[in-house]
Protein backbone atom coordinates (compact mmCIF):
# COMPACT_ATOMS: atom_id res chain seq x y z
CA UNK A 1 0.00 0.00 0.00
CA UNK A 2 1.17 3.49 -0.82
CA UNK A 3 2.32 5.43 2.30
CA UNK A 4 0.43 8.56 1.20
CA UNK A 5 -2.84 6.65 0.85
CA UNK A 6 -2.25 4.94 4.19
CA UNK A 7 -1.77 8.30 5.92
CA UNK A 8 -4.88 9.77 4.28
CA UNK A 9 -7.02 6.78 5.24
CA UNK A 10 -5.73 6.90 8.83
CA UNK A 11 -6.39 10.66 9.07
CA UNK A 12 -9.91 10.14 7.75
CA UNK A 13 -10.50 7.33 10.23
CA UNK A 14 -9.24 9.48 13.09
CA UNK A 15 -11.53 12.32 12.01
CA UNK A 16 -14.50 9.92 11.95
CA UNK A 17 -13.63 8.70 15.45
CA UNK A 18 -13.48 12.31 16.68
CA UNK A 19 -16.90 12.96 15.12
CA UNK A 20 -18.25 9.90 16.93
CA UNK A 21 -16.82 11.12 20.22
CA UNK A 22 -18.45 14.49 19.56
CA UNK A 23 -21.80 12.77 19.04
CA UNK A 24 -21.45 11.08 22.41
CA UNK A 25 -20.00 13.96 24.44
CA UNK A 26 -21.87 17.07 23.28
CA UNK A 27 -24.91 17.89 25.37
CA UNK A 28 -27.24 19.60 22.89
CA UNK A 29 -28.64 18.22 19.69
CA UNK A 30 -27.35 21.31 17.85
CA UNK A 31 -23.77 20.57 18.86
CA UNK A 32 -24.18 16.90 17.94
CA UNK A 33 -25.51 17.79 14.49
CA UNK A 34 -22.60 20.16 14.05
CA UNK A 35 -20.09 17.45 14.92
CA UNK A 36 -21.70 14.97 12.54
CA UNK A 37 -22.34 17.46 9.76
CA UNK A 38 -18.86 18.96 9.65
CA UNK A 39 -16.50 16.11 10.49
CA UNK A 40 -18.18 13.28 8.59
CA UNK A 41 -17.71 14.68 5.08
CA UNK A 42 -14.12 15.65 5.84
CA UNK A 43 -13.45 12.13 7.08
CA UNK A 44 -15.10 10.63 4.00
CA UNK A 45 -13.14 12.85 1.64
CA UNK A 46 -9.83 11.96 3.29
CA UNK A 47 -10.57 8.25 3.10
CA UNK A 48 -11.88 8.57 -0.46
CA UNK A 49 -8.72 10.33 -1.67
CA UNK A 50 -6.57 7.71 0.04
CA UNK A 51 -8.60 4.87 -1.41
CA UNK A 52 -8.69 6.40 -4.89
CA UNK A 53 -4.88 6.37 -4.95
CA UNK A 54 -5.02 2.61 -4.42
CA UNK A 55 -8.02 1.81 -6.65
CA UNK A 56 -6.96 3.44 -9.88
CA UNK A 57 -9.00 5.49 -12.36
CA UNK A 58 -12.27 3.55 -12.24
CA UNK A 59 -12.41 3.46 -8.45
CA UNK A 60 -11.37 7.10 -8.25
CA UNK A 61 -14.18 8.08 -10.62
CA UNK A 62 -16.74 6.21 -8.53
CA UNK A 63 -15.46 7.81 -5.33
CA UNK A 64 -15.58 11.21 -7.02
CA UNK A 65 -19.27 10.71 -7.83
CA UNK A 66 -19.97 9.60 -4.25
CA UNK A 67 -18.04 12.57 -2.87
CA UNK A 68 -19.90 15.02 -5.08
CA UNK A 69 -23.25 13.57 -4.00
CA UNK A 70 -22.27 13.83 -0.35
CA UNK A 71 -20.99 17.40 -0.65
CA UNK A 72 -24.17 18.49 -2.45
CA UNK A 73 -26.71 16.79 -0.19
CA UNK A 74 -25.22 16.74 3.31
CA UNK A 75 -25.50 20.48 4.10
CA UNK A 76 -29.16 20.51 3.10
CA UNK A 77 -29.89 17.41 5.16
CA UNK A 78 -28.18 18.75 8.26
CA UNK A 79 -29.96 22.09 7.85
CA UNK A 80 -33.34 20.32 7.67
CA UNK A 81 -32.51 18.33 10.79
CA UNK A 82 -31.56 21.56 12.60
CA UNK A 83 -34.89 23.11 11.59
CA UNK A 84 -36.85 20.03 12.67
CA UNK A 85 -35.18 19.98 16.10
CA UNK A 86 -35.67 23.72 16.47
CA UNK A 87 -39.38 23.48 15.71
CA UNK A 88 -40.11 20.42 17.84
CA UNK A 89 -38.02 21.09 20.97
CA UNK A 90 -40.35 22.37 23.69
CA UNK A 91 -39.56 25.31 25.92
CA UNK A 92 -37.16 28.18 25.69
CA UNK A 93 -33.90 26.38 25.07
CA UNK A 94 -32.20 29.30 23.32
CA UNK A 95 -31.19 32.63 24.78
CA UNK A 96 -31.58 34.39 21.41
CA UNK A 97 -33.94 32.89 18.84
CA UNK A 98 -33.20 34.57 15.53
CA UNK A 99 -35.38 32.13 13.63
CA UNK A 100 -38.60 32.96 15.47
CA UNK A 101 -39.30 36.17 13.52
CA UNK A 102 -38.75 34.48 10.17
CA UNK A 103 -41.05 31.60 11.14
CA UNK A 104 -43.74 34.05 12.20
CA UNK A 105 -43.53 35.82 8.85
CA UNK A 106 -43.69 32.56 6.94
CA UNK A 107 -46.91 31.64 8.77
CA UNK A 108 -48.43 35.04 7.95
CA UNK A 109 -48.46 36.39 11.50
CA UNK A 110 -48.24 40.17 11.25
CA UNK A 111 -49.14 41.14 14.81
CA UNK A 112 -46.69 42.43 17.40
CA UNK A 113 -43.89 40.09 18.34
CA UNK A 114 -44.40 38.32 21.64
CA UNK A 115 -41.06 36.96 22.79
Amino acid sequence: MNPVSTILILLGSLTAVLAGIGLLKFSTSYARFHAAGKASPVAFLLVAVGASIELGWVGAAQLLVASAAMILTLPVGVHLLFRAVHRTTPGDHLVVDELRAAERLSRGDVGPAVD
